[in-house]
């Protein structure tokens, strides 16, 4: 599965008059906790940094070098502690690799006859706080690997080969992918994440016995004026099925979720637990935000494969079908 994340920004003004990170800073703050592993694009401006130790995420990016903005949401306040959280340690970061599905009969992340809830809910290790290889690294990408044994919920064990690719997409091959000339005064970073997931095992992988899935997450800093943005195939409920599934906990007040048309329009300022999804039949392969005071607009475009109907169904219940999943998801 392939990522690219595209982020423009416009002028300098920050979401409520807050003071944004510097990526320099961030860097600097990260070096006393991690290994930090720095890419960059031809123009030196558009950088990136991993974390081996984090299952090479990238923790946050920038387009202006050090003294640039720094796009990722780091948890400063856990980073600095050193510690490891009992079910998740939240780091934070702007693209990290997991593995679905988290609910159902086959989840990896509750353990066979555990009550699905937030009490019996554990990050597999190798997906929350064990290191990944570095296995090459030049000035503007860097791959990583990982071996690692699952058994998910019905007791099925699952010998994993996950392997990892970061790479910097140079600024004129960013707009060339968006279509559009280069406009006067707006910056840009591109990177691409690419990640393969294999059974590194002899036994076979079933959908009667548990399928595994590439699950990328992203982590970015959330303000009262941004707003997500998710295009879909536009069509009947009859035809397509709903535009949006947005129960996951409780129904998504109307104020912060409107669908209209081939749009769907989810408020971003991170003050509401709640999740959405798109199902196979209306995803699309790109979404998106914009911050409407910071004048930061992120782009994300992914692998989607033509007429692939069947994707892990992460629902935390036992489920009728397993792989009636979503495509992607939004959480804010």
């Amino acid at each position: 599965m392939s990522k690219t994340w595209i982020g423009a920004f416009i002028g300098i003004a920050l979401a409520g008059g807050a003071a944004a990170a510097q990526f320099g800073d961030d860097i600097a703050f990260l070096k006393k906790h991690t290994q930090v592993v720095l890419l960059a694009d031809p123009s030196g401006r558009g950088r990136v940094a991993v974390i081996p130790a984090w299952q090479g995420r990238v923790m946050t990016s920038t387009d202006g070098g050090d003294q640039g903005v720094s796009y990722g949401w780091l948890n400063r306040e856990l980073i600095a502690t050193g510690k490891v959280l009992k079910h998740f340690t939240p780091y934070g970061g702007e693209d990290r690799v997991w593995l679905g599905p988290e609910g159902g009969q086959f989840s990896v992340f509750f353990a066979k006859g555990a009550a699905f809830d937030l009490d019996h809910w554990q990050t597999p290790p190798a997906l929350d706080t064990e290191p990944f290889e570095v296995t090459s690294q030049s000035q503007n990408q860097v791959k990583l690997r990982r071996r690692f044994q699952l058994v998910n919920y019905s007791g099925t064990h699952l010998d994993v080969g996950l392997d990892r690719e970061v790479r910097m997409i140079p600024a004129a091959d960013c707009w060339k992918a968006l279509g559009v000339p280069a406009p006067a005064g707006v910056s840009i970073v591109g990177y691409e994440s690419v990640n393969r997931l294999t059974n590194a095992g002899k036994a076979p992988w079933t959908p009667r016995t548990g399928l595994l899935s590439i699950w990328i997450l992203g982590m970015y800093n959330a303000s009262p004026a941004t707003t997500i943005v998710i295009p879909i195939r536009e069509g009947t409920a009859a035809k397509l099925g709903p535009p949006v599934i947005d129960d996951y906990f409780g129904k998504v007040p109307a104020k912060r979720l409107v669908a209209d048309g081939n749009t769907i329009f989810f408020c971003g300022d991170g003050k509401y637990r709640s999740k959405i999804g798109i199902t196979p039949r209306r995803a699309k392969p790109i979404l998106g935000s914009y911050d409407a005071k910071g004048g930061v607009l992120t782009l994300i475009q992914y692998t989607l494969p033509q007429n692939t109907t069947r994707y892990v169904n992460s629902q935390w219940k036992l489920q009728e079908d397993p792989f009636a999943g979503d495509v992607v998801n939004s959480y804010s």
